[in-house]
């Protein structure tokens, strides 16, 4: 890693006092867990998901114990199932009375050449990545109409879905997608008041991935970023918090790169 430092962590403003979000993959130290921190921190209440249960209840307890149970729900679930999906949501809606805000976060990778990529491989990362950005997105949508007060959707795609990387086919065609589903859903959704947005991230990094990312390809990897560094999850999650908050008003359809590797 280089000598750059990550800068200071911000703190919040209340820029999403009152509102409800639910947040896919947020479980654990990555993009999704520090997402869920930043909203908490900007006075929104969370619902979160993962398909991990008992790290997600881990997470739920960490959080309500800092910003307070009324603060904090969670629920397990797969995003390539559809009743698990349609659960989350019911959830959301039950405890506080609507919804406001979703994140779709989950994705899954992996590394394979295309030429030893198996229909299964192709599928599972299309299915979680994309199918289950596309479930949850559709949920989103259905309810921001029924309620006729607005909303937002905030996606998480990647710098991959732009530029080619080898062994990431199946990664990048789902990120691309992501990309193509945020724009289309935007145009759709502007008539009843609901903004789509995504946010596009290159390398976040967390201590359990630096653990088990050797030296050699951590240099390589950051050495590509202009700051030559990787980001901090929370810095991703801070456009997050921007696409969400009405700062971000008259934005629909933007794929917001958090890396100078957009090309």
């Amino acid at each position: 890693m280089s000598d750059v430092e990550s800068p200071a962590y911000v703190s919040g403003h209340g820029l999403l006092t009152g509102r409800t979000a639910v947040i896919t993959a947020a479980a654990g130290a990555g993009i999704g867990g520090a997402t869920a921190r930043r909203f908490l921190e900007e006075g929104a209440r969370v619902v979160i998901s993962d398909a991990h249960a008992r790290r997600l209840k881990e997470s739920e307890e960490a959080l309500a114990a800092e910003f307070g149970a009324a603060h904090v729900a969670s629920l397990p679930c797969d995003v390539t199932d559809e009743q698990q999906v349609e659960a989350l949501f019911v959830l959301a809606e039950e405890l506080h009375d609507g919804l406001d805000i979703v994140v779709n976060n989950a994705g899954l990778g992996g590394t394979c050449a295309l030429v030893d990529m198996t229909d299964e491989q192709w599928s599972r990362v299309l299915d979680v990545t994309l199918n289950g950005t596309f479930r949850c997105t559709r949920a989103a949508l259905r309810r921001f109409r029924d309620q006729g007060r607005g909303g937002v959707v905030v996606n998480n795609a990647s710098v991959v879905g732009w530029r080619a990387q080898a062994g990431q086919a199946h990664y990048a065609a789902a990120k691309a997608g992501v990309m193509a589903l945020t724009r289309c859903a935007a145009v759709e959704a502007a008539a009843y008041g609901v903004r789509v947005n995504a946010v596009s991230p290159s390398l976040a990094m967390h201590p359990h991935l630096v653990k088990v990312t050797t030296p050699e390809l951590l240099e390589e990897l950051t050495g590509r970023e202009a700051f030559g560094r990787y980001a901090q999850p929370w810095e991703v999650a801070n456009v997050m918090v921007f696409l969400a908050s009405g700062y971000s008003s008259y934005m629909t359809g933007e794929v917001v790169s958090v890396s100078s590797q957009h090309a």
